[in-house]
């Protein structure tokens, strides 16, 4: 008697089917998904939720810690992926501080240079946020409530800044369209330490 070849259940080759068919669908929906909101909705400007600074969490808060990096001594290091600028010291060590970054599809790398400085700055947004966002003011005043809080350090011939907040309840989201905030304490600290010209190094993977 010959050996005949053995042959699957059909049920077999159906659930083989559809587990390829949900990994397919799985592959497909993962490669077109849409980019995934802001870690938090960005509160809305002229509010000032300054008083809320007392509520950051200790590993957002300016604080030495040991650093290890082949940048000058005076560089800035801004890390989108931890949510932490350092301001580079010497012995292998760097002032750190908490900030808020860009939301997805907004996050950038590259280096540059402090280009100016201001304190209490007034707010124009720039043309392309105001396409995305049409109710934004198209300018502001300095003040508590400006999003720019108070100080701002400009980074190069980019739209991008590093600057205070009317919102500290955002360091440590992903919120703006590509600039990095600080608490107002922090980002009037950081302005007395560094002066124009000063080298930026934006670290995104």
């Amino acid at each position: 008697m010959r050996n005949r070849p053995m042959i699957a259940p059909l049920s077999v080759y159906i659930l083989v089917c559809a587990g390829m068919l949900t990994l397919s669908a799985t592959a497909h929906a993962q490669r077109f998904a849409p980019p995934p909101p802001p870690t938090m909705e960005e509160p809305p400007p002229g509010v000032d939720n300054t008083a809320r600074e007392s509520e950051l969490p200790p590993e957002f808060r300016r604080q030495p810690v040991f650093y290890r990096t082949e940048h000058p001594v005076g560089t800035i290091i801004v890390n989108t992926a931890d949510r932490f600028l350092y301001l580079v010291q010497p012995n292998n060590t760097a002032l750190r501080y908490g900030v808020g970054v860009g939301r997805d599809g907004f996050q950038w790398g590259g280096t540059h240079r402090i280009s100016r400085k201001a304190e209490w700055p007034d707010w124009t947004p720039p043309p392309e946020m105001i396409e995305r966002q049409p109710y934004l003011p198209r300018w502001m005043a300095g003040g508590p409530g400006n999003p720019m809080g108070a100080a701002a350090l400009y980074i190069g011939a980019t739209v991008y800044r590093i600057h205070g907040t009317n919102a500290p309840q955002t360091i440590g989201q992903s919120v703006s369209s590509g600039c990095f905030r600080l608490v107002n304490d922090d980002a009037i600290d950081l302005y007395h330490r560094v002066p124009v010209g000063t080298k930026v190094v934006v670290q995104h993977q």
